[in-house]
């Protein structure tokens, strides 16, 4: 629940699986027997669901998720209604859209509307000390330039379709699946990857993705399904028709992964996003991010080293300068301390680990609560929506959805992209 924000909320969709499984999560949450919440449903179920709310308009927020084709069509449907937005990622899944995404954002400028896109990512304690640290002289110098087979930033995200949410079985619905629907891995959970790596290297300043941003070569490939796979995590017994072809008997073939190279401001950086199928025993989804500046690198692993949980390691280039890069990071870390009291640093041969109190590491699924916050903020502060967001937008949209473009085209293959189907350590 929501300080000011009301407690009556009207639920508009369809008559379908979709929302029976909608309103038993908000069920769930109000029964809970630790800190309930107290959400009254308006429902409206009906195939104009969407005419209806812009009709009825029974708000003045409108919160989007679900199918991502067609997505940004509501979203441009619920500002020229003078409807506030905070939408679920991805935007837009195909780079034909980018107008339809640049008027929405304009629109919304123009009319005092907040539209807002939800980087739970931003709020994650080893993101924010990353970026910190990056653009910490002292410690990393300046970022450095890469190549193509020598990237400057390098992350890799590794999600599984099998997972629990709020300690429920996530049962996927069957339009999943559909990359025409729900997008590929770049297009749909990359984004989170894509707004990090400009987020941290270039806070806040806009990125012109017309001038900043340069695709060089990308790449997709299968994680490969059984029909007792699909059935376990959809709750289907049988692929339905929109996935035929990608069925090789009886083996659906999901392109769910990819691996991208681009220039940012000439900043070399490649992302791999994969969907594997299950997470091992005590494991889960990882990410692994890496920036090389001139004095150092800045990294975060999330690894059976780390116990599966994000870590924030800095390696100095040249061990020879390891003492003046130590004194730097703790310089740096004791200014934090006002924001983060109880950060600290610790040697681990030769590179450091910065210490972070658990009371800062508060999960994904709180990360939701925060970014609603923060829309909640820009909402009751209008003006206060920074105005690099919307440049830094069209950058991250044009990166995820001319690179599933790119990798669609079977190129890349000579540039010598090579996805590591292992999560790296």
């Amino acid at each position: 629940m929501y300080p000011d924000v009301s407690p009556q909320v009207a639920v508009y969709a369809p008559l379908g699986p979709d929302l029976a499984e909608h309103l038993n999560r908000i069920a769930r949450f109000n029964l809970r027997p630790e800190n309930p919440t107290a959400w009254e449903l308006d429902i409206h179920a009906g195939p104009d669901f969407l005419e209806r709310m812009l009709r009825e308009r029974p708000g003045n927020v409108v919160v989007l998720s679900g199918r991502n084709r067609g997505k940004i069509d509501r979203i441009q449907a619920s500002l020229h209604a003078g409807i506030n937005v905070l939408a679920d990622k991805p935007w837009i899944i195909e780079p034909a859209d980018l107008p339809k995404l640049e008027s929405a954002l304009d629109n919304a400028g123009a009319n005092g509307l907040v539209a807002y896109d939800i980087m739970t990512e931003r709020f994650e304690i080893t993101s924010i000390l990353q970026r910190e640290l990056v653009n910490d002289a002292g410690t990393f110098g300046v970022p450095l330039a890469g190549a193509e087979q020598d990237p400057a930033v390098h992350m890799e995200s590794v999600h599984h379709l099998m997972k629990t949410v709020a300690g429920v079985a996530n049962l996927r619905p069957p339009w999943f699946f559909d990359v025409q629907q729900q997008g590929e891995g770049l297009s749909d959970v990359g984004t989170h990857l894509v707004d990090l790596v400009q987020w941290i290297l270039f806070p806040d300043q806009p990125i012109d993705y017309r001038a900043d941003i340069q695709l060089i070569a990308a790449q997709r490939w299968p994680t490969v399904l059984s029909k007792a796979d699909f059935q376990r995590v959809t709750g289907e017994n049988r692929f339905p028709a929109c996935l035929s072809a990608h069925l090789q008997q009886d083996q659906f073939e999901y392109y769910c992964n990819t691996l991208v190279s681009y220039t940012v401001r000439g900043v070399h950086t490649r992302l791999n996003v994969r969907w594997d199928y299950e997470a091992a025993a005590g494991a889960g989804d990882t990410h692994y991010a890496v920036f090389r500046g001139s004095r150092s690198r800045v990294e975060v692993r999330q690894g059976e080293e780390q116990k599966y949980r994000p870590e924030l390691y800095v390696a100095p280039n040249r061990p020879t300068e390891k003492g003046e890069i130590l004194a730097a990071l703790r310089r740096k870390i004791e200014s934090l301390q006002g924001q983060f009291p109880g950060l600290g640093v610790e040697e681990l041969g030769e590179r450091m680990v910065v210490l972070i109190p658990d009371r800062y590491r508060v999960g994904h699924e709180a990360h939701f609560a925060q970014v609603t916050s923060r829309f909640f903020h820009y909402l009751r502060n209008p003006g206060s929506l920074p105005a690099w967001e919307k440049a830094n937008m069209l950058a991250k949209y044009c990166v995820t959805t001319k690179g599933v473009e790119l990798s669609r085209r079977g190129t890349g293959g000579s540039a010598g992209l090579s996805p590591d189907r292992a999560p790296r350590r």
